[in-house]
């Protein structure tokens, strides 16, 4: 692998580039605010980077603004009740983020004064903070040189030096590479111009190499084979899982909810009682019994899929009397209950009941 000496020529053309072209959105301080002397917020920056993990900036961007009406500063967010945080959070995914959101920030409330340390060491040593978001705090907050690279820059500096070696084994080889590019000065200007070249003009599927700041240098581009990279490993199929929820509902518009265990998938989020989630099982086969006497009528099945297994829960409705008493979970009250607040599978077994006539289960 040939590294080009001429790093400072690469990233002052790409800073350049970042000055015309920097996307706006409700974390950053542009390149014009930043002449202007105004800095990042800290909070800010780790709260949109912690979001921003296996999502997209449009995903986020609503999540993040609602985050900062209700908590503007680490302060109030550690003084949040978990529940309130975590009906926010839902509908991001990856639960056990919105755990160690609250946990890292009593932690800079309770062990720094309620600011971030601009020590790299120490914002590792941070709940919920690895080496990524780290160096993106570092880098963007405090204009640390750190090298920040997540799945954007992978993919420019493979395109770049044209690195052939599948992903993810060759991601030191791109670390690497981000490494010797990274400037001393703006270094967060330039880890974000980075991350918005990979977004917008070097994009996994037909990049536009005719706009881009480094068309020139771009060994993948001069070899025709920049839209083929990455390479990556192919990746084994995801299992499938099965499982069974029930929705009951009493006469006076309550549901029946449970808190799910705080460690595991959803920790900590509100859901409907039912199954457990397992491989290779019929819908009914490994079904508890409902939560409460009622009569119970099949909805039909929702699908959904996570990072490691696609599932497939079977959804049971009943409306319950007001005198039952459940075993598992709490009725919520009407006035109190927020489908919104629900982890995305639990909702979309919600629209299912709210949306469709009862049917009759296949088994």
């Amino acid at each position: 692998m040939q590294v080009d000496t001429k790093t400072d020529d690469l990233s002052g053309t790409l800073l350049d580039w970042y000055d015309r072209h920097a996307r706006q959105m409700p974390w950053r301080v542009g390149p014009a605010e930043r002449r202007a002397g105004q800095r990042p917020d800290p909070y800010r920056i780790w709260l949109s980077e912690v979001m921003l993990q296996q999502t997209t900036v449009a995903a986020v961007q609503a999540y993040f603004q609602r985050f900062i009406r209700n908590w503007p500063t680490v302060a109030d967010l550690a003084a949040a009740p978990d529940a309130d945080v975590m009906a926010a959070w839902a509908g991001l995914g990856y639960y056990a983020r919105a755990r160690n959101l609250l946990k890292c920030a009593r932690a800079v409330v309770a062990d720094h004064v309620g600011s971030f340390p601009d020590d790299h060491d120490a914002l590792l040593a941070l709940p919920g903070i690895g080496p990524y978001t780290a160096a993106a705090i570092s880098a963007i907050a405090f204009d640390r040189p750190r090298v920040v690279v997540d799945g954007n820059v992978e993919r420019v500096m493979a395109r770049l030096r044209a690195v052939q070696t599948p992903l993810p084994a060759a991601k030191p080889t791109l670390t690497a590479l981000a490494a010797a590019l990274t400037p001393q000065t703006r270094a967060g200007d330039y880890a974000q111009a980075v991350m918005d070249l990979g977004a917008t003009i070097c994009t996994p599927r037909s990049p536009a190499c005719g706009i881009c700041p480094w068309r020139a240098p771009c060994a993948a581009r001069r070899q025709g084979i920049a839209a083929e990279l990455p390479l990556k490993t192919p990746k084994k199929p995801k299992p499938l899982r099965y499982g069974t929820v029930y929705l009951a509902q009493r006469e006076d518009g309550a549901w029946l909810l449970e808190q799910r265990p705080v460690r595991g998938l959803l920790g900590g989020m509100l859901g409907w009682p039912g199954s457990s989630w397992q491989e290779g099982a019929a819908p009914q086969s490994s079904a508890p019994p409902p939560p409460i006497e009622a009569a119970w009528l099949y909805r039909g099945e929702v699908r959904h899929t996570f990072t490691h297994f696609h599932l497939v829960l079977a959804v049971h409705h009943a409306q319950a009397h007001h005198a039952a008493l459940p075993r598992a979970g709490a009725f919520v009250p009407a006035p109190r209950f927020d489908p919104k607040a629900l982890p995305t599978v639990m909702r979309k077994a919600y629209d299912l009941v709210a949306q469709s006539p009862p049917r009759v289960h296949p088994d």
